[in-house]
């Protein structure tokens, strides 16, 4: 057996000088950078399709839930309609919910308040670069 043989690759598929060995690196990156980049995409395209199902099925029970609170809201009315009149009840469910509604407004618009006022950092930036120019200029004039 040949010195070429005894190595494990036949000598027709052995790289023979740099610039072969500079090409095979470069088509073989080439090819692995296009694979990966298919398998990116494949799991990108399950991933989204697995979302727009799961998000479809949470739309889904929102709608199924907004239908039972309405069905509960109902019973809350006949609950009452035993002790009361039937529209009192209901003026009660539905005043309680007016309630419900105005205490989560008052409190989304503070918390919206408080979400939009310029951050503090903001301010201390501000000062910070205007002590710095104040030093700079200081430390010109002297």
């Amino acid at each position: 057996m040949s010195q070429d043989t005894m190595g494990g690759t036949p000598p027709h598929e052995r790289p023979t000088s740099l610039g072969g060995l500079v090409e095979h690196i470069s088509e073989q990156a080439s090819r692995l950078v296009r694979a990966e980049i298919a398998l990116a995409k494949a799991e990108l395209t399950d991933k989204a399709m697995k979302s727009g199902i799961g998000i479809g099925l949470f739309v889904g029970a929102l709608v199924v839930l907004l239908y039972g609170i309405g069905v509960l809201l109902l019973a809350a009315v006949y609950g009452l309609g035993t002790v009361w009149p039937l529209w009192l009840a209901a003026l009660a469910v539905g005043g309680f919910l007016v309630l419900v509604t105005l205490i989560l407004a008052l409190v989304g618009q503070a918390l919206l308040k408080k979400g939009t006022r310029k951050p503090d950092s903001v301010q201390r930036i501000k000062d910070d670069v205007s002590t710095i120019r104040t030093g700079i200029q200081e430390g010109l004039q002297r």
